[in-house]
């Protein structure tokens, strides 16, 4: 049987392995908190903000995410390709999310804001109307992704191959030039 909890704060707190198993949270905020050694089972969080958490190598599998917020947290090596699908919404600002999985996901116009993006995996994912704003997309792979609209303006580091990506509307910067065209070994100054 599910346990429900709507509209509780959560602060300092350190969960273990199935601490948060067969949970639906509403309305929550967590603060401070450690999520790293957690392998989720039937856990739904809807309208939730994360402050300051981290969830280094957490096991997300199954798990709900119905417009939940995350600031400041370290999401590091976090596979979501495995999340439930259903009304997935999730938003990023200033998070760390190095070496995290978004593969074959629908995440249309999710935002990502001044976050760490070093070598996470978007391939074949729908990031239609995505928000990019300042984020580092060093080695991030975006091969077979629906890049739709996205705004990558003020993101730098990443290499697209537009060959390989839907990129119909997407704006870039000028300087983000060189990162659609490095395939072709063209120096761009």
């Amino acid at each position: 049987m599910t346990e429900y909890f709507f509209d509780q704060h959560y602060n300092n707190l350190h969960y273990g392995l199935k601490t948060l198993n067969l949970k639906e949270f509403e309305s929550c905020t967590f603060t401070n908190c450690n999520f790293s050694e957690c392998n989720f089972i039937g856990v739904t969080f809807i309208d939730c903000q994360f402050n300051n958490c981290v969830f280094n190598n957490a096991k997300v599998n199954h798990t709900a995410f119905r417009t939940v917020y995350f600031n400041d947290c370290q999401i590091k090596e976090v596979n979501f390709a495995m999340s439930d699908k259903l009304i997935f919404e999730i938003h990023f600002n200033h998070c760390i999310l190095d070496f995290s999985k978004f593969y074959a996901l629908k995440i249309k116009g999710t935002s990502f804001t001044n976050c760490s993006l070093i070598a996470v995996d978007f391939m074949a994912t729908d990031l239609t109307a995505a928000q990019f704003h300042h984020c580092d997309l060093y080695r991030a792979e975006f091969e077979k992704a629906i890049a739709n609209k996205v705004d990558f303006r003020s993101s730098y580091n990443y290499t697209i191959d537009p060959s390989k990506t839907k990129l119909k509307k997407a704006q870039f910067a000028l300087e983000g030039l060189k990162g659609l065209l490095y395939k072709h070994d063209i120096i761009v100054e």
